[in-house]
């Protein structure tokens, strides 16, 4: 009698490819991003352009001073599909002092194994960069998110009430899971 075991497909992820995000990727972030679907998690609403040129203005700062940052991210055609990478974590609440690994993709690009695969190069360059470990935060009910953390080997470390959505409004507060992975 022969042993059975469970075992996972292999999960086949496309090939990525992650670049210093441009000035012009500003207004690419603003069009891919300008959907109530990829920003349910992110207040629900688009940002303004302003927003997304100076977060690609910090960017290419990150990048020149510490070796990395929020990346655009490519699909195999060399399209943009969103962005990839890590940062210290920006906020007052949460996991102060820490560099965070996050992504966010275009609705078009879901379920397709970019994210885990984008995910996974940026783990290899923060390694080569001698960054010792990082976070996730993803709003609980973010499944997609919470998979590719588990994808990534990530723990479960914590969780954070986050600040009112609405200013006053107790309402509009949500649970952030925190994940961990030493590097």
């Amino acid at each position: 009698m022969t042993e059975q075991t469970d075992t996972l497909p292999a999960l086949h992820l496309p090939a990525v490819q992650l670049r210093v995000p441009t000035h012009e990727d500003a207004v690419v972030w603003h069009r891919l991003f300008d959907d109530p679907e990829v920003m349910e998690f992110f207040g629900g609403s688009s940002a303004e352009l302003s927003m997304y040129e100076e977060l690609t203005a910090r960017q290419r700062r990150h990048d020149a001073e510490l070796g990395y940052c929020l990346w655009t991210l490519l699909d195999p055609a060399g399209e943009p599909i969103g962005f990839t990478g890590a940062q210290p974590w920006p906020r007052s609440w949460g996991p102060v002092g820490e560099i965070e690994i996050g992504w966010r993709l275009a609705r078009g690009a879901w379920g397709k194994g970019y994210a885990t695969a984008a995910a996974e190069a940026t783990v290899e360059r923060l390694r080569a960069a001698g960054v010792p470990s990082v976070v996730a935060m993803v709003i609980s009910d973010n499944k997609r998110s919470v998979a590719v953390t588990q994808r990534l080997g990530m723990e479960l470390a914590e969780s954070f009430t986050t600040p009112p959505r609405v200013p006053g409004v107790e309402a509009s507060r949500r649970t952030a899971h925190c994940f961990r992975l030493t590097l």
